[in-house]
């Protein structure tokens, strides 16, 4: 064989023994090892918003694994009536899990009729809104029966926010839909073909952020203005707190702003990702990686807080004078000071991405 012979085939084998090793990683779902982060080594969830595998667009889509009988049917796992529904949490992860708590301490799975991954859920209207994978808009009115609703898209959607009487949610290719009763849902022109991860409501203004340091914003989530980020990385989320919002995302960046125009990065002392983050007790607080946990004040000065897990940790919300943190494996922990946190029991093994409060 002529070295130029054997040239063209060490070319040919080269591309054709990366895609076994992404195709392997696709159909074996738990965890990617990378040999070089930084010069150190990590592992990634095949769900985790990342460039190597962005939340929306790399994952199997189940749609066609749902039974529509299902689909098309409200269902209750149980009889028991909830305690209270003037508190309640709602946590949403894969397998189309919803569980619910009405102090952050005893969890209670409900029957979604979805198996799709749910990725956020907002309140408003006197209305629970859940959102996920292939366009899944989920309703309820008590946090126990959930009803599957028409979002008009098959495109995935990662967040869901209530402001202004209307609900919006954002989703991969610049995906934005609005709602004023969360069942009947109109698109909109995100002026974006970049994933939407995160979106909050504060100070009269909606937020969206995602990839390549996309930030948005609208006065009443029908026209939307690209904003300056001076970044590229990807947000994860957005929140607004203290007369300031605040978007977490990939390698521990941090941006505030007083008016969602003008943005300012901080120093949040990871190189993490940080998927979520939330506002309570005069406390800002964000989660991440290897159960990261940071807390400030002010969103300016961030301190790492220990949160007795190494799992990852995506979503957190604070009501009923609780913080509540959710994450891989069906982790959940509470704390009062978002200093000292305890690790509850949820009753599943599913990786829950948000938790929100409704008060």
């Amino acid at each position: 064989m002529t070295k130029k012979i054997k040239k063209i085939l060490y070319i040919l084998l080269i591309p054709c023994f990366s895609f076994t090793i992404i195709s392997c990683a696709a159909i074996n779902s738990t965890t990617i090892a990378i040999g070089a982060l930084g010069g150190t080594a990590a592992y990634l969830y095949k769900d985790d918003i990342r460039p190597w595998f962005d939340d929306f667009t790399k994952e199997s889509d189940e749609t066609g694994k749902t039974n529509v009988q299902l689909e098309k049917t409200t269902i209750t796992t149980s009889s028991e009536k909830l305690p209270s529904f003037r508190f309640l949490f709602v946590s949403v992860g894969d397998s189309g899990t919803i569980l619910t708590s009405s102090d952050g301490t005893t969890w209670t799975s409900r029957t979604s009729g979805t198996t799709e991954k749910l990725r956020g859920g907002a309140y408003g209207n006197n209305t629970l809104v859940v959102v996920g994978f292939s366009g899944t808009t989920l309703t309820s009115s008590d946090g126990t029966k959930w009803t599957k609703r028409k979002s008009g898209t098959k495109n995935n959607l990662g967040s869901v926010t209530y402001g202004n009487s209307t609900f919006i949610a954002v989703g991969n290719s610049g995906t934005i839909l609005t709602s004023s009763d969360g069942t009947k849902w109109t698109k909109r022109k995100s002026g974006t073909k970049n994933s939407l991860y995160g979106v909050t409501y504060g100070n009269n203004i909606f937020v969206a952020v995602g990839k390549k340091g996309t930030i948005l914003t609208s006065s009443d989530g029908t026209e939307w203005t690209k904003r300056k980020s001076r970044t590229s990385v990807e947000f994860n989320e957005v929140i607004y707190g203290n007369s300031t919002f605040v978007a977490f995302g990939y390698s521990g960046t941090i941006l505030t702003s007083s008016d969602a125009t003008t943005w300012t990065s901080r120093t949040s002392g990871t190189s993490y990702v940080l998927p979520g983050g939330t506002y309570g007790n005069s406390i800002f607080v964000t989660v991440g990686d290897i159960g990261t946990i940071l807390a400030s004040s002010d969103a300016t000065t961030w301190t790492s807080r220990t949160s007795g897990t190494s799992n990852k940790l995506r979503g957190v919300t604070y009501g009923n004078s609780t913080f509540v943190a959710v994450g891989k494996s069906g982790t959940i922990l509470t704390s009062s000071n978002a200093t000292t946190w305890t690790s509850r029991t949820s009753g599943t093994t599913e990786h829950l991405r948000r938790v929100t409060y409704k008060e």
